[in-house]
């Protein structure tokens, strides 16, 4: 390879670096803005033209947060209702997935067309008739009507239907010869092979969940059944707003995420990474 080629190949790779770095500032002002604003006082959070650094930081704003909300509260009923869809998610959706994956039955595709069709329907469509059912059973302001919406996705059907996809067939017919049955192989062999799609599905589900704010402001008024995100809603006031708390519990609210995506960062973009190489 001459010196020319190895400039180029150097200048290239050094435009993507710099691009991504550019990228990566872009997605982290955001957050970094937010925990200076959680450390300042209120006067500085709004002031014209913005306070970058707090003159003294204000580590009591986070001990506010905990006076002005059942914060705790929230907190468990979050981790509770993401916990249960997440769990709820992966086992409804990757028994659909195998099933639309490696079962034939009559009219499979069309039966899997149809369900992706509901991804092309805006989620706010479901609101009145979703608010309606959990009405008629009764279940409004209490956690069954934040997490039976969310058992299924037709998002997660589809991410581990194209992971079990890209499994050979050959493990399949293996396991019959042996004597498996559909979900013995379901259970035993490909479950533990779509580990990577799975953790990709979990903390998908984890986001949504923990993120959701339509719904639980909804279906909740009842301070003891709200989760994080409706809660810290509650802390922006008709006629004067203290963002300082505000930006306090959104930084504690969303530390268990970043925590949890850093921690199983590669499975997630394994998972990812697999899902489209078969159709």
């Amino acid at each position: 390879m001459n010196t020319k080629s190895v400039n180029q190949k150097s200048l290239r790779i050094g435009g993507i670096h710099l691009i991504l770095i550019l990228g990566a500032i872009i997605m982290v002002t955001p957050f970094i803005w937010m925990f200076l604003t959680s450390v300042k006082t209120l006067g500085e959070s709004t002031a014209i033209p913005p306070v970058l650094l707090p003159k003294a930081v204000q580590w009591n704003n986070y001990a506010k947060v905990f006076v002005n909300l059942p914060f705790f509260t929230f907190y468990w009923n979050t981790f509770l209702t993401t916990l249960i869809k997440v769990i709820g998610q992966l086992i409804i959706s990757s028994l659909a997935a195998y099933a639309f994956a490696r079962i034939v039955f009559p009219g499979r595709h069309f039966f899997f067309i149809l369900m992706l069709s509901v991804l092309m329907v805006p989620g706010q469509v479901f609101l009145i008739p979703q608010y309606m059912i959990m009405k008629d059973l009764g279940w409004l302001n209490s956690l069954t009507a934040l997490i039976v919406p969310g058992l299924f996705s037709a998002f997660g059907t589809f991410l581990l239907r194209q992971f079990f996809m890209t499994l050979p067939n050959e493990l399949e017919e293996a396991a019959k010869l042996d004597g498996c049955n559909q979900f013995r192989i379901y259970w035993q062999i490909m479950m533990p092979l779509a580990k990577s799609g799975m953790i990709a599905l979990a903390i998908f589900t984890m986001l949504w969940s923990w993120n959701d704010l339509m719904w639980p402001l909804i279906v909740n008024s009842s301070p003891d059944k709200m989760v994080l995100s409706a809660g810290i809603a509650f802390l922006e006031g008709e006629h004067k707003t203290n963002y300082t708390i505000i930006m306090a519990g959104s930084m504690m609210a969303i530390l268990p995420m970043i925590i949890i995506f850093f921690v199983f960062q590669r499975s997630f973009i394994q998972g990812i990474a697999f899902t489209g190489s078969k159709s």
